[in-house]
């Protein structure tokens, strides 16, 4: 099963075309199913050379060593490149705010923007190698869209970004927060549900989408501004938690396995893409509330 993100089902994250974190009981005397001993041995060299224990821990399914070795991914440098990704984001957002007046001109440049972070996001999920060019471009044209549809919401609904700020903060937070307790587990059969569901709920926001465009759904269908817009908004939201634990787990995957480094910058560009899906989400919703007060 690979990752709900494009990026991370690239390269290192999903070497074996697999999901590398899913570790169910190891069978006697090898390591655990699922789970290659090294997915990263064949990036530049074996990480567990200078560690004579990492084969016996694989042997009774222990996580591997941290690599002694430089050039390997750390969690510091997937929350710097992170930090530096959403940090272009906030910039684009902040400038694309204060200088693009709320205008039908404005409108078409955030949709025009959000095709070319689009366009930019699937040339890096296609890539080979990470490039931070192309995903700190990604995050830039990104930050444009959100300043832009912000300064709308806001306009109408005036404190909204802020909220719908906190509110991301508060998800990513709480998800963090359960996932490294313990208490969600990532299992192979957790992704293949929740992959199912997102898929579906895909599916089924596409359809909304054309009846929408051809006047079917004049007032928007399932994403309308009352109840039933909600309730997909909450759905949408939950589905952006679970596509945080898949990257939570990959990540953390990458790191013991002893990725390069450079994954750290897909890490982040995963990250950023997920916390987007859920603002936007959030956005929406916090305007559904306000507007039914």
């Amino acid at each position: 099963m690979r990752s709900s993100n494009p990026v991370f089902s690239r390269r290192g994250f999903s070497r074996d075309n697999g999901y590398a974190g899913f570790n169910t009981a190891p069978p006697a005397g090898g390591p655990a199913v699922g789970t290659q001993a090294n997915p990263y041995a064949q990036q530049g060299g074996n990480p567990y050379a200078q560690n004579p224990y990492a084969q016996q821990d694989q042997q009774y399914g222990a996580p591997p060593q941290a690599p002694v070795s430089t050039g390997r991914m750390t969690m510091d440098d997937v929350v710097m490149r992170s930090a530096m990704t959403l940090g272009t984001v906030a910039v684009g957002a902040i400038l694309a705010w204060a200088v693009l007046p709320v205008s039908s001109t404005s409108y078409g440049l955030a949709i025009g923007a959000a095709l070319i972070a689009f366009v930019l996001a699937m040339v890096q999920s296609f890539k080979r190698t990470a490039s931070p060019a192309l995903i700190l471009a990604y995050a830039a044209f990104e930050g444009v869209f959100l300043g832009v549809i912000s300064e709308m919401f806001n306009s109408q609904w005036s404190g909204a970004p802020f909220q719908a700020v906190l509110g991301t903060m508060a998800v990513a937070g709480a998800t963090l927060l359960v996932y490294k307790a313990g208490w969600i587990r990532v299992t192979a059969r957790y992704a293949r549900i929740g992959m199912a569901i997102a898929i579906a709920f895909i599916l089924v926001m596409a359809v909304n989408l054309l009846l929408v465009v051809f006047g079917v759904a004049p007032d928007g269908g399932l994403r309308s501004m009352g109840p039933l817009g909600a309730i997909v908004g909450i759905i949408a939201i939950l589905l952006g938690a679970f596509f945080l634990t898949l990257d939570f787990k990959q990540i953390e995957d990458g790191i013991a396995y002893g990725a390069p480094r450079e994954e750290a910058w897909l890490a982040a560009f995963g990250l950023t893409m997920t916390l987007v899906w859920i603002y936007v989400e959030m956005l929406r919703l916090v305007a559904i509330f306000s507007s039914n007060d």
